[in-house]
């Protein structure tokens, strides 16, 4: 083979290898990096007053699962910073329903740009609530502005957008108001949905205890008392009960 032929030929098998390797290169980089990166998940407890108030969040993307007593906006400010979370990335606020200990805090929470996320199913439980109220209590009435009012339906991607994954549910057997938050994972937030092992002559929340298992609940995060799994003797307590 002439030499000019063999440097052509070396040449071409130079550049060859050259761009196999560069295209290798370029698989291990993509390999090593996500298209999208991973976000902390985590619960935090910012409750006081013997109520939890959950803050889910999503990097720092963030709901408040139920809101707070009227009147203690200064105590939930502390919580917060307590628990490290700044009141800034908290987006949205929702109460599971519409008693005093849940949602007494909405407007003033409002006031400092946390919108209020209301599920249709609640918003005639609002005007309600103020009658329980006593001027002691420091309440600050709950007015439309600022709300952001949505059916269980568009629950999921309006919590998308927030990076959290999962759906807001109607749970009717503490209040007829009442709503829980589930995530694909199974943590379920219940309010004040009585457990089913006292919940034995109310059939209405022992349909909705079934109704959250079938869902894929697992671990229930509730508004007062410690984390307890969904398991044991919830089927059988339904079942005694005759609630299908």
């Amino acid at each position: 083979m002439p030499i000019e032929a063999h440097e052509a030929n070396r040449r071409h098998w130079d550049q060859e290898a050259l761009h196999w390797k560069q295209l290798r290169d370029r698989d291990q980089l993509w390999r090593r990096c996500p298209t999208e990166p991973e976000v902390a998940f985590t619960i935090v407890n910012v409750g006081y007053r013997s109520t939890n108030y959950w803050v889910v969040s999503a990097g720092t993307s963030r709901l408040l699962v139920d809101i707070g007593w009227p009147g203690t906006l200064g105590t939930m400010k502390a919580s917060l910073e307590r628990m490290g979370v700044p009141l800034r990335e908290i987006r949205y606020a929702l109460a599971t329903h519409y008693h005093m200990d849940h949602a007494g805090l909405a407007e003033e929470l409002k006031r400092e740009g946390v919108p209020l996320l209301v599920l249709d199913v609640q918003v005639e439980a609002i005007p309600v609530m103020k009658a329980w109220m006593k001027p002691a209590d420091n309440y600050v009435e709950i007015t439309p502005h600022g709300n952001v009012v949505i059916a269980c339906a568009e629950s999921r991607p309006l919590l998308a957008q927030v990076g959290i994954a999962g759906e807001i549910l109607p749970t009717p057997g503490h209040s007829d108001d009442s709503v829980s938050l589930l995530l694909d994972g199974g943590q379920v937030f219940t309010g004040d949905l009585p457990p089913p092992a006292v919940a034995f002559d109310n059939p209405v929340a022992l349909a909705t205890w079934r109704f959250l298992k079938e869902k894929g609940a697992i671990q229930v995060y509730p508004a007062h008392g410690p984390v307890w799994p969904l398991d044991g003797d919830f089927v059988g307590v339904v079942a005694r009960k005759g609630v299908v």
